[in-house]
């Protein structure tokens, strides 16, 4: 009688641990979406930029250039790095079969921010697209494949819509190393 109420509260005792597993993912979307939930702070650091045309601090010193204000110039990084960090979290959250699509915007806002900190006011959003044609002539046509892919089989089998996504879904999500383990 002693042995089976130690089993019984054995049993109820290890029914609350939670396994790593789950911890892991727990603590992964615990961060993500504090993330997420501090953007619009993130968006306001600039506000503590001074507004000057050189800024310097102990880590570097940052020469505003054409912008003449660096706090103008952090006003617009933000904007663009903001957007980034949300799109790169959507990229690699994602499960469907068109997420390789996001890798287009996601290349596109590096590409401002960097001529942004270069200060060269003039091309920002000219001149991008030549950087970003490489990878879009590698997307948009798999994009395509993949799309013709389960039209195809639609047409061949008796599955919805959603079972195809399904079918094309990556997986459970992996984390950032997984995700570009895929790529290379």
């Amino acid at each position: 009688m002693i042995k089976s109420k130690l089993k019984s509260r054995k049993s109820q005792d290890q029914s609350f641990l939670v396994p790593k597993k789950i911890t892991k993912k727990l603590v992964l979307g615990s961060i993500i979406a504090t993330i997420i939930a501090a953007t619009p702070f993130f968006y306001t650091l600039y506000e503590g930029v001074p507004s000057v045309k050189v800024w310097n601090t102990f880590l570097f010193t940052y020469d505003s250039k054409l912008w003449e204000d660096a706090n103008y110039a952090m006003w617009v990084i933000t904007g663009k790095v903001v957007p980034l960090i949300l799109l790169l979290i959507w990229f690699f959250t994602c499960r469907h079969w068109w997420y390789h699509t996001l890798l287009v915007p996601i290349l596109m806002y590096p590409i401002q921010i960097i001529k942004t900190i270069e200060g060269d006011t003039r091309y920002i959003d000219e001149v991008q697209w030549i950087y970003m044609l490489p990878i879009m002539a590698i997307v948009i046509p798999s994009i395509y494949l993949i799309r013709a892919r389960m039209f195809n089989k639609i047409n061949e089998a008796d599955k919805t819509m959603q079972e195809l996504e399904d079918e094309f879904k990556i997986g459970p999500p992996k984390n950032v190393m997984g995700r570009l383990k895929d790529y290379f």
